[in-house]
């Protein structure tokens, strides 16, 4: 993908709950969190992309298989190492969005949010705080029309 000059751009983060084989990232993931944040991202039409654990920025045509890794539970430093080369492939993917909404938890935004804030790009996090039951319900009420 070549430059992506977008108002918006979303990033949704990875869940746990996956298919048991190689799919296209935006199936990949089957948790009724993901499915309602895909949902709710196709439906602005804006770009967007998934913050994997194991792969960091992933399109959602990108055919992946099936892993077993989470921020939830890895060390600092290595969350740090992720954050750099989710920001590296930020910046080899050419994208310039104005504004970045993050429907992800704090660990998937870490290091990466302040840096794009210090580069000038809005930061968004509508469900900061949010369980994931108050989550779903956000999703749903605030689901563009589609």
């Amino acid at each position: 993908m070549n430059e992506q000059t977008e108002q918006t751009l979303y990033f949704v983060s990875c869940v746990g709950q996956k298919r048991n084989r190689k799919s296209r990232a935006r199936y990949l993931y089957t948790s009724t969190w993901f499915q309602k944040a895909r949902e709710f991202v196709e439906q602005t039409r804006s770009p967007w992309f998934i913050l994997s654990a194991m792969h960091g920025i992933v399109s959602p045509e990108d055919e992946i298989e099936p892993y077993e890794k989470t921020l939830n539970t890895m060390p600092i430093i290595e969350r740090r190492e992720w954050a750099s080369n989710v920001l590296q492939q930020f910046d080899g993917r050419t994208l310039t969005p104005k504004t970045v909404v993050f429907l992800a938890g704090q660990r998937y935004r870490e290091g990466v949010a302040d840096v794009l804030a210090q580069r000038g790009i809005a930061i968004e996090v509508p469900m900061e705080g949010l369980r994931i039951g108050e989550q779903l319900g956000w999703l749903s009420r605030n689901a563009p029309p589609g």
